[in-house]
Order: structure tokens, then sequence, then C-alpha cells
């Protein structure tokens, strides 16, 4: 593989302590930004009930338009990242970074300042450009700063921000709902802006990587001095190297659809898939557990506990997947989630019902979590990015679809038995995508010597 040069001539010790400083830092702040995307995903859904109960809030909320409202959002995380992958491209991860942190907290305030429902949708819409962007661009930044042989765990410690923050959010609504009411759920999400904000833009640096291929090389080198990362040295060509270890040559987009048609459209399935049974569950959930006779706290800690699952079951899977492949554990997950969600129609106990959506999180968010790792590792390193890319993208639209589905099946007079089996039924469906997956043979293992042959 590419080799690397030290930016400056600090020993090593010194150079491995700045490192390590420095990926604390960017992991932490890169963990604490999805934090709060989490926050943003599942306030809604805490909040949802509310609106349908007192038309005094936003006017009269049905659930249809319960179910309108909470997609905006998503399509317009939909946007956002698909535009920040190009422009982070063009002027840097950091200031993406810091424009996002600032967008979505500002977005989130002036949400909570809205009186109708038309306001509320456009401001959730805006809003979520802010959190695409963000979502969007922390992949590429934690990779660029995590150490060789730790990026799936980094990446792994700062996607779990999304469970972590969809937790936080319905804790405090247990807490605070009653008090200071939806809007100021709403402004808690605005806190980025004087918090996280000021600290990222201080101890965040730009992408020494980023910089390096940008053809900066004075400001790369001053980067990776203080950081200790190392400035990567130039490379064979991307078209080199395609050429020796693959037959088309294709990359990227082109690459996608040429070389791996099939997967590429099962794997976008399965993300929308699993996208719509996060979405749909983490907006409904609270509004299903009344129906089913629990009170407002009370339905708010089913959602609590299903985020909880999420995180934990995430971190298992993604050891048993390094172990046995991702493929088949995804398919389990899948698998485990959806009779996980057909228990809940079983009528148990309150204790093991929790427990049971504990599991639903694992066979949900903890997917959605192990399919990106999947995709990372399936295709070629020339076409990995748009692999990745699409899969997000793609699955976005799947976001977007599962609040509206459960608005219908809210408010479509289905009983609650049935509305678990139809969100059970989705989870077997993404289970059978997964195994239909054709076995992926991945290349990193082979470029790198491709890579050496070139450069000698």
């Amino acid at each position: 593989m590419a080799a690397f040069v030290s930016a400056s001539g600090a020993t090593d010790p010194d150079r491995e302590a700045k490192q390590i400083r420095t990926v604390v830092w960017v992991v932490s702040l890169a963990l604490v930004g999805l934090v709060f995307d989490g926050y943003d995903l599942v306030v809604y859904g805490a909040c949802v009930s509310t609106f349908l109960r007192d038309a005094t809030q936003l006017g009269i909320v049905t659930p249809a338009i319960a179910g309108q409202l909470g997609s905006y959002a998503l399509f317009g995380v939909l946007v956002g990242a698909l535009l920040a992958g190009s422009v982070g491209d063009l002027i840097g991860r950091r200031k993406v970074m810091l424009f996002s942190y600032a967008w979505f907290s500002f977005g989130m305030a002036v949400t909570a300042m809205t009186s109708t429902v038309a306001a509320f949708g456009i401001m959730r819409f805006l809003t979520g450009l802010g959190v695409g962007a963000l979502v969007a661009t922390t992949a590429a930044l934690v990779s660029e700063f995590a150490p060789k042989g730790k990026k799936n765990l980094c990446n792994a410690i700062v996607y779990s921000g999304v469970p972590l923050g969809s937790l936080m959010a319905a804790a405090l609504a247990i807490i605070l709902l009653g008090s200071v009411g939806w809007r100021g759920l709403f402004m808690i999400g605005a806190l980025p802006i004087v918090t996280l904000l000021p600290l990222a833009y201080f101890k965040m640096p730009e992408s020494v990587a980023w910089l390096a291929a940008r053809g900066r090389m004075a400001e790369a080198q001053a980067v990776a001095e203080k950081t200790g990362i190392d400035v990567p040295e130039a490379a064979p060509r991307p078209a080199e190297v395609t050429r020796s270890s693959t037959g088309d040559g294709k990359a990227s987009w082109a690459g996608l659809f040429t070389s791996y048609p099939l997967p590429t459209i099962l794997l976008g399935l399965m993300s929308a898939t699993g996208l719509m049974l996060v979405y749909s569950l983490n907006t409904w959930l609270p509004e299903l557990m009344l129906r089913a006779g629990f009170n407002a706290q009370g339905s708010l800690s089913f959602l609590m506990v299903l985020n909880g699952g999420a995180v934990l079951g995430a971190l298992l899977g993604s050891k048993v997947a390094d172990r046995f492949g991702a493929k088949l554990v995804v398919a389990a997950c899948f698998a485990i989630g959806a009779l996980a969600i057909f228990l809940l129609t079983m009528g148990f106990p309150l204790g093991v019902l929790l427990a049971i959506v504990a599991v639903v999180g694992l066979g949900t968010s903890g997917t959605q979590t192990l399919i990106y790792g999947l995709v990372a590792n399936y295709y070629r390193t020339n076409v990995r990015s748009a692999g990745v890319a699409w899969c997000a993208g793609f699955g976005r639209l799947g976001g977007v679809g599962g609040p509206i589905l459960g608005g219908y099946l809210a408010g479509g007079g289905f009983a609650l038995e049935t509305i678990f089996y139809i969100l059970a039924s989705l989870g077997m469906f993404g289970g059978v995508l997964t195994l239909l997956v054709p076995s992926g043979k991945v290349m990193s293992e082979v470029e790198p010597a491709l890579i050496r042959a070139k450069s000698a």
C-alpha cells in the first residue's frame, strides 16, 4: 500500500502521543455530533402524541399529517447528504462539519418557535439538510484520521452516537416533556451551537489526507506536525491500480453498476428496508404503545429501551460479524428483529415486553449499522465510496417512507396486532434480501501488492 512519511522531525513517541490526542478529539466530537443526529430523529417521535391530541400546538394534526411531518426531515437528510458529498470534496471536511453543526442547531431552535403545521414541516426539512451534511461528512473525516487497523472500531464508536442520541431524546422526553413541552425539547437540540461548535472550531483539524489530495502539501504538513497524522505520499493513480486489479477499469458510479449490478440493487433495497423499520418504529412506537394501554411515560420508556438495545446490539453484532462474516449476521439480525416485533403482539407482562423491545432495537437500528459495515467491505476500493453512498442515499428513501407507512397504518383503522405483523414482515423481507446478495470478493488484500508492484 502507499507509504507514509513523517510530517516532522519529532520522535515516534511524541508523534504517536499527538496522533492519539487528535484521534480522541476527532472521534469524540464526531460522536457527539451524531448523538444530536439521533436526538433529532427521536425527539419528533416523542412529541407526535402531543400534536395528535392537542390542536393548540400546531393546529389539527392527523396521523397521516404526522407521518408526512416525520418524513420531511428525512427527505432533508437525503438531500443534504447528497449535496455534502460533493461540497466536502471541494471545500474540505472540517468546513462542512462546522457549518452543519451551526445549521441544524439553528434549525432546531427555529422549529421550536413555529406555531403552524406548514412552518413546522418547512423547518423540519431545512434542519434535515444540516443533519444530512453531517452524516455524509463524518464517515469520511473519521476514516481519514483513524489509525490503521482501527478504522472499523472508530466508525463503530462514532455511529453508536445515533442510537445513543435517540435514547437520550426518549429519556429527556420522559423527564422533561411535562414541564418544558415539545418546544423545550427541540431547544435542547439547538445546544450544539454554543457547545459542540466552539469546541470543534478549535479542536477539529482539517483532514491531512484531503489537503494532500488537493495538492495543498504545505498546509498538510503543517497540520500533520500539529496532529501527528502522517502525510500520504503520492500513490499510483486510481486508473492504473484499477487496470491492474480489475478487468473493466471502471471506477466510482460507473464501476458500481457495471461490475456489481445485482448486489448493488439488493444492498440498496436492504438499506431501504432497514431504515424504513428504524424510522417507522422511532416515530410511531410511543403512539402504538399508548394505544396498547400504557401511559405517556410508559410508552416513551419503550422508545428508550429500543435504542438502548440498538447500541448494545450493534457492538455485539460487529464482533460476531468479524468472526463469521457480516452477511450471515445481518440476515440473522433481520430475522431476530422480525421475530421480536411479532412477539410484541403476544400480550406478555411489562418486563418481558421491554426485553423484547430491546431485541427489536438490535434487529432494526443495530442491523442498519451492520449493513454499512457489510457494504464498506463488499466492493473493491475504487467503487467502495460510491457503494456506501448508494446504500446510505437510497436507504434514506426507506427512511422517508417509514413515518408515512406508520402514519398510514396508525390512521387506517388497522388493529395493533396487524401493524406489528406488517412491520415484522418487513424484517423478514430484509433478511431474504440479505441472503440473496452474492458472495463478494473483497479486493483490499490483493490491491496493496499490485500497488507495490506498480510502484517498484
